[in-house]
């Protein structure tokens, strides 16, 4: 019997010949069986078939990819080019697995990407006109919440990303270099949200300190459908307090008050002197018992004086921390005006917070010295520049050269610079260092819940008209007041802020508005009348007292911001 031909031995068909074509094998007739018991069968032969059958034999199963049920790996990458992938990942999640040949979790991967983006920007949209929807306590909970989510998905991402591209594949030296910078870049793709929920926090725990109630008061419950409690405007006493450590207690150096069209944005201050002297106080301050015929306590009975003395006689007041409601009812009841809200800043972390964004531009229309008698620390020099914290502080602060009056109309034009200069992005761009600063020197009895409220309104602020009012020789005197003429300033100011073209409000006529502007419920505990009683023209001049006179000219309209301080 004849062995096996060349087929046999090289263990396949013969050259030319297919797999099961008839006489495939050496010696053996055309169209004979392959039998297993014969020679030159079927049996122990790779890739032969039996001749008599015509039937050609099966190859190897395809391979998962060619079937397309599982990755199918591209060219093997180099260190370089599977680090880049692997960053790529963080930026367009999906990008490495569909590199990798796994097409279904990379689409996936990149379509949730692409719907949370989407999601995101409508929602953003959406906030852009209640940007103070931020503030609510909740939201800030969510965003830490989901910035604490994304840090841990991203890192995930990154992880399984480097994964997929399989860097077993490199040798080791790569295995090496790629397995640290994808752990570098684990890591870093967390920093970002980590910085927002760290923020975030900060900014809460700012809002908690700052307008937390102080002891003895009771905080006015904030109504979503309507915060303002359906009064047309709102006015907010702000302070700059001084309390150095070489003075006891608190004392009011500049008073100032922003009385804001609620509709429109648009703003008159009042500025009252530090040295106004004898003011009143409606019948539901206790003060008024003591002082019936105006303040004169500490000598000449200055208006800055008013909350140390609360402060320091809590058993007048009915309980200690009483001197901002005190101030609030002395300025209320001298403009007519019921004062809803203050803010103090203290004078010398001001200075901490002007350099936290960046300082300030205003011009100085003349050399301001400060420092001592004399001026003999420094010169802010004349001209249109830009002021550091400590500059801005002693620009509004200094009486070198100068007088109280001078110095209140620096202030104001301080507080309309801030207005106008400090954005939304200044704020979150500087926000650690602005909240370092704010934590020590800012108080205020605005409620938490209302400051997702107060920011829309601040933003109309910012792009209406603001129009300025100081009570200032030779308009009143300080050391015996007109109060009936300070009253109808007040209210004319009011009514031509609110009848200015575009200005007037749609639900109230501007003489209405404004003459209604006393009758307001203020949210203090101790609130000035409604409808003040009749008091004298003039205050009689208490023995002893010595009011200064400057000649600083001023008249009876109030002036834009922009024309007194060269916005």
């Amino acid at each position: 019997m004849r062995g096996g031909g060349p087929a046999d031995e090289a263990g396949g068909p013969l050259e030319g010949q297919r797999p099961g074509q008839p006489g495939g094998n050496a010696g053996q007739p055309s169209g004979a069986g392959g039998d297993t018991g014969q020679p030159g069968g079927n049996t122990g032969r790779r890739g032969g078939g039996g001749g008599g059958g015509g039937k050609e034999p099966m190859g190897p199963p395809p391979t998962a990819a060619a079937r397309g049920e599982g990755p199918r790996f591209g060219p093997r990458l180099t260190t370089a080019s599977l680090i880049g992938w692997t960053a790529l990942s963080a930026v367009v999640p999906g990008a490495a697995h569909l590199r990798a040949g796994n097409r279904r979790t990379g689409i996936a991967l990149l379509a949730t990407f692409g719907v949370v983006l989407v999601a995101l920007v409508v929602l953003v949209l959406r906030l852009k006109d209640n940007a103070g929807v931020a503030l609510r306590g909740s939201t800030m909970t969510a965003v830490m919440a989901g910035a604490a989510v994304c840090a841990l998905a991203w890192f995930a991402l990154v992880l399984l990303s480097f994964v997929a591209l399989r860097p077993q594949r490199l040798t080791q030296t790569g295995q090496v270099v790629s397995g640290i910078v994808a752990g570098v870049l684990c890591v870093a793709v967390m920093a970002p949200f980590a910085f927002t929920a760290n923020t975030i926090r900060t900014a809460s725990q700012l809002l908690d300190d700052v307008t937390a109630p102080v002891e003895g008061s009771t905080p006015v419950p904030v109504r979503a459908e309507d915060p303002w409690n359906g009064r047309t405007r709102v006015n907010f006493l702000l302070i700059g307090g001084d309390a150095a450590g070489n003075r006891l207690g608190v004392r009011t150096d500049s008073m100032t008050v922003a009385s804001v069209n609620i509709a429109t944005g648009n703003t008159v201050l009042f500025s009252l002197p530090r040295n106004l002297q004898y003011v009143r106080f409606p019948p539901s301050s206790p003060l008024r018992k003591v002082f019936p015929n105006g303040f004169n306590a500490e000598g000449q009975g200055l208006l800055n004086s008013v909350w140390y003395y609360a402060d320091n006689n809590p058993q007048v007041m009915g309980g200690k921390n009483k001197g901002a409601q005190a101030l609030k009812d002395a300025i209320g009841y001298t403009l007519g005006l019921n004062i809803d809200y203050y803010a103090i800043v203290d004078m010398y972390g001001f200075a901490a917070l002007i350099d936290a964004v960046g300082g300030l531009k205003i011009r100085v229309e003349q050399d301001v010295r400060w420092g001592g008698k004399f001026g003999t620390a420094g010169t802010i020099k004349a001209g249109y520049r830009t002021l550091n914290g400590e500059e801005v502080l002693w620009y509004g602060r200094s009486r070198v050269d100068s007088d109280d009056f001078s110095r209140m109309a620096r202030q104001r034009c301080v507080i309309g610079a801030l207005a106008q200069q400090v954005t939304p992005a200044t704020v979150l761009a500087n926000f650690n260092k602005i909240a370092a600063a704010a934590r020590h020197m800012f108080r205020t009895d605005i409620p938490r819940d209302l400051l997702e409220h107060l920011v829309p309104l601040g933003m109309k602020v910012r792009s209406a008209k603001i129009t300025s009012l100081q009570f200032v020789p030779p308009l009143i005197y300080t050391g015996n007041p007109d109060w009936v003429k300070i009253r109808q300033l007040t209210k004319e100011a009011i009514r031509q802020s609110m009848s200015d073209r575009g200005a007037v409000a749609a639900t109230a006529s501007p003489m209405s508005s404004a003459g209604s502007v006393a009758s307001v419920a203020p949210s203090g505990s101790h609130s000035p009348s409604a409808s003040p009683s009749p008091s004298p023209s003039r205050t009689p001049v208490v023995a002893g007292a010595s009011p200064r006179r400057t000649p600083t000219t001023n008249d009876k309209a109030a002036k834009s911001l922009s024309e007194l301080c060269g916005f």
